[in-house]
């Protein structure tokens, strides 16, 4: 005799359900609160703005202008949170920033940029340092042609962390 699954929800064979489909909507209503009309500026920001740009800046907010009318949208103001340090860099670069922006759109969405300067929410992970070689520094310092014991013995460990490389 075969018995056939139970149709009422939450019995029979589970089945398991995919992150995305789960955090999708609550992910896309936490973004539209901050002005992002598409989560893509945030989660796909190293690849808008570079990779250079993203390591010092990252999307905070997208702050649009009230509309008088549908016939025409006002661009936005993209609001980016920047270490202190490179902020001056950044302000120089908005100008690329924003035709970058525009472009991954398809519109000109944004017309201006405003910096918040504070830490970074995600910062990139730098891989673990090596050491070096002792036996690599050694070596390459006993195929040196230098008097001095000391700067012969530091050429070595300098040869020896670019050649880990």
């Amino acid at each position: 005799m075969n018995k056939s699954p139970d149709p009422r929800p939450g019995r029979g064979p589970q089945t398991a359900k995919r992150l995305a489909d789960l955090i999708g909507k609550p992910l896309a209503d936490a973004f539209r609160r901050q002005g992002f009309a598409s989560r893509e500026i945030v989660t796909r920001w190293p690849e808008i703005a570079g990779p250079e740009i993203a390591a010092h800046a990252e999307p905070v907010r997208m702050q649009w202008p009230r509309q008088k009318d549908d016939s025409n949208i006002e661009p936005a103001t993209l609001f980016l949170r920047v270490e202190g340090p490179a902020a001056i860099e950044i302000q120089h670069l908005s100008g690329l920033i924003i035709e970058r922006v525009n472009r991954f759109f398809g519109w000109q969405a944004v017309d201006r940029i405003a910096l918040r300067q504070a830490p970074l929410a995600r910062r990139p992970r730098n891989a673990p340092v090596k050491s070096i070689d002792p036996m690599v520094a050694e070596r390459i310092a006993r195929a040196l042609p230098v008097a001095d014991e000391g700067l012969r013995l530091a050429l070595g460990r300098l040869g020896a962390a670019v050649k880990r490389m």
